[in-house]
């Protein structure tokens, strides 16, 4: 009987050591050091696990829904980013789940150019869809209540890295973005954009400007005095890069005349002032140039005869030709010659 009694007694010490390892021992199977779920909101129980075991999260999904069950988790299902270390256990899992601690999205947002940019921002980093996003973006209502228009809309894009939750709804993600697109335009920076004679917004749609003229920090403040001082002569801008979003060709490398007829308020060529709103996200950098932009007399730019990306500037139409004419024959020596290697 005793030894009936001791076998029994190490069975289920057995059983139970074996339980221990599954509940609190290794349950993924995945190569890499993490794991991200994502949870729909409304996801039910069955499509949780079948989720977790497709992406090997878990290997015993029947010990898993018998601890969840104990643990109340099956009906207590949050929606979100979830991620998971290789060797978690089915009992840490389960705890991660039921108390809702996702991990947060880091929402980085660089150049984009148009409304369909942004929305598919919105669609690839949260739970939202495209359609979502871009039909919140053109809603002329939602719009106006912040003072916006469907021209205007992305001055409320400030490029940074934002952490979000991966199951914010593209109104809360929009509202976060006019949170920081407050925060940024202080009353310092403000006063900035009205010594310019500009408001904020013009101010970000002169930036965006810049931004698409010249990649070198030091040379866009040149570059927004320049706008500057065709705005206060009544000069047009004469922006390549607005013909460009006007025609949403941006790839297009050279602005031929053929061009500057395009019909559109974007084309700074057909008409004076700025566009009616920005033609990309300009980055922090490009917006503090913009309000720091020097005082210069300066009414033209053109790119130098090389490859460093600055530009030379001039008062006068005449020197401005001189300018372009050296880059017009650098640029098809250099062309030639690299022709020449192929």
């Amino acid at each position: 009987m005793k030894r009936i009694i001791s076998i029994l007694f190490l069975l289920v010490f057995i059983v139970a050591i074996y339980l221990a390892w599954m509940i609190f021992g290794s349950s993924t199977a995945f190569s890499e050091d993490r794991k991200n779920i994502f949870i729909r909101t409304g996801s039910n129980f069955e499509t949780v696990i079948t989720d977790l075991q497709t992406q090997q999260v878990i290997t015993h999904p029947a010990i898993f829904s018998f601890i969840a069950d104990k643990l109340d988790y099956t009906n207590n299902i949050k929606a979100g980013k979830y991620s998971f270390k290789k060797g978690e256990s089915i009992y840490s899992i389960i705890k991660t789940l039921k108390s809702g601690k996702q991990t947060p999205v880091n929402f980085i947002i660089n150049k984009i150019r148009t409304k369909e940019d942004l929305a598919k921002k919105f669609a690839d980093n949260f739970e939202c869809s495209y359609n979502e996003a871009l039909s919140l973006i053109y809603n002329k209502d939602t719009l106006s209540k912040y003072n916006l228009d469907t021209n205007t809309v992305m001055t409320i894009v400030i490029p940074n890295t934002y952490s979000i939750f991966w199951n914010t709804s593209a109104p809360k993600v929009f509202k976060k973005l006019l949170s920081e697109k407050d925060k940024f335009w202080t009353t310092e920076r403000k006063a900035k954009a009205n010594a310019l004679n500009l408001s904020t917004v013009q101010a970000y749609t002169l930036a965006s400007i810049v931004e698409e003229e010249s990649n070198k920090d030091d040379d866009k403040g040149k570059i927004a005095s320049v706008y500057l001082n065709r705005i206060e002569t009544g000069m047009t801008l004469g922006a390549d890069p607005t013909v460009r979003y006007a025609m949403r060709d941006f790839g297009l490398k050279r602005i031929y005349n053929k061009h500057l007829n395009y019909v559109s308020p974007y084309n700074t060529y057909k008409h004076t002032g700025l566009p009616p709103g920005p033609i990309c996200t300009p980055s922090i950098k490009t917006i503090d140039a913009v309000l720091n932009a020097p005082s210069t007399s300066y009414l033209y730019f053109a790119a130098q005869p090389n490859l460093t990306g600055y530009h030379n500037f001039s008062n006068t139409y005449e020197q401005h030709l001189v300018y372009a004419k050296q880059y017009q024959q650098w640029i098809e020596q250099y062309l030639k010659a690299k022709d020449s290697i192929k």
